[in-house]
């Protein structure tokens, strides 16, 4: 059997009277548009991950209430694996920005019916399986 390894992630969902946040990433980061979120690091939860990058991120203040699993996504490279969670809020804290300047130029509400068209593949592919409530998806990369 060939080896293989298993990277896990989170990603949130946050949404807004009709609205998601998505964070527009720079130009050397790919310059798309994507959703807060990351690696889940070897001594914490999901809900830790998210809570986390949440703030360090966008500025977004979130507790584990806020939290609901709504969509997990199995996604298949060629000699990787990559398991994301996908947690939906409807409740935060805080000043949206972004905090990471980095990575992200700007954070900002956009209405589900006019999605920008440089929103990436995975979370394309993510919120049409979660808007037809699938609670689990498959992708190969």
């Amino acid at each position: 059997m060939a080896n293989f390894r298993v990277s896990l992630k989170a990603r949130l969902i946050l949404e807004d009277r009709g609205r998601i946040l998505l964070l527009k990433q720079t130009k050397p980061n790919g310059g798309n548009y994507s959703l807060i979120g990351g690696t889940i690091e070897r001594k914490e939860y999901a809900a830790e991950t998210l809570i986390r990058e949440s703030y360090e991120e966008a500025g977004v203040e979130l507790t584990r209430a806020d939290l609901t699993l709504v969509h997990i996504l199995h996604k298949r490279y060629k000699k990787a694996h990559r398991i994301v969670l996908y947690f939906r809020a409807h409740h935060f804290e805080g000043e949206l920005r972004s905090r990471e300047r980095k990575k992200f130029e700007n954070v900002a509400w956009h209405p589900y019916d006019a999605l920008p068209d440089n929103l990436t593949q995975t979370v394309r592919h993510v919120l049409s399986e979660y808007g037809k409530g699938r609670l689990y998806s498959e992708m190969e990369k």
